[in-house]
């Protein structure tokens, strides 16, 4: 009963219109053009079935964390040819090689040896694999990511590498209460992606906001919010 009511015409579809309109609310209050902002639909957790009505609604592009679930669920949506797949969770070294073959993008990259891995791994037929360098621009010790001061040699490394194109920088700070606060990390990744973009590496995507911030993260210059919840509903965690 609950999957039935959350694929229904009340469910994806119309949380994915009121995503769409907070994007749409916080682009204009930022000043910027009405497009300037893309929505990934986090759909980890998620069946391939919430995904097609998300895709039914207008929705290309989706984010995966598990590799086995994501690969099982790409297998079942083949028949949607225009979806983009996008990586978003703890890379591991024995997946690189899945990760490489089966998704378009991969934010969170923060491991040279990875890197390298996803580069040899990319299957020649396909164009580089697209990725994002993630920032740990708070310095929290659980978390994964870049510190400041290192990732222009990341990016360096990155470059160097034939299979990867290096398209900005990702971000997932600790979560804050307000606005003011939810704006700061995000403020310091726009700046640093200012300071290391050049005109033939624009680093154009700034991957950072969810369900809970995204209008900050807007104001502060992100490209791309990774939102879940509030596209598909509480994640069913009895799911594999």
């Amino acid at each position: 009963m609950e999957k039935r009511e959350a694929i229904g015409d009340d469910g994806i579809p119309g949380r994915l219109r009121e995503v769409q309109a907070r994007i749409q609310a916080a682009t204009e209050r930022a000043q910027r053009p009405p497009d300037s902002v893309a929505l990934l639909a986090v759909s980890k957790t998620h069946d391939a079935e919430a995904v097609r009505a998300a895709h039914a609604a207008g929705q290309r592009a989706f984010g995966e964390s598990y590799v086995q679930e994501a690969i099982e669920k790409i297998a079942l949506l083949a028949d949607l040819t225009d979806i983009e797949w996008h990586f978003i969770g703890r890379i591991q070294a024995n997946k690189t090689r899945q990760i490489a073959a089966r998704f378009d993008w991969v934010h969170g990259l923060f491991d040279p040896a990875h890197a390298r891995r996803l580069s040899e791994q990319r299957p020649s037929d396909l164009s580089p694999l697209k990725v994002c360098i993630q920032v740990n621009v708070d310095g929290e010790a659980t978390k994964g990511g870049v510190v400041p001061d290192a990732v222009a040699a990341m990016i360096a490394a990155c470059e160097a590498l034939p299979g990867l194109d290096v398209r900005g920088l990702m971000t997932l700070p600790a979560p804050a209460e307000d606005e003011d606060a939810q704006r700061v990390p995000f403020s310091a990744l726009r700046f640093l992606r200012d300071r290391l973009a050049t005109p033939s590496r624009p680093l154009d995507c700034l991957s950072m906001g969810m369900s809970d911030d995204l209008e900050a993260a807007i104001l502060e210059g992100a490209t791309l919010v990774r939102v879940g919840t509030a596209v598909f509903g509480p994640r069913p965690y009895n799911a594999g």
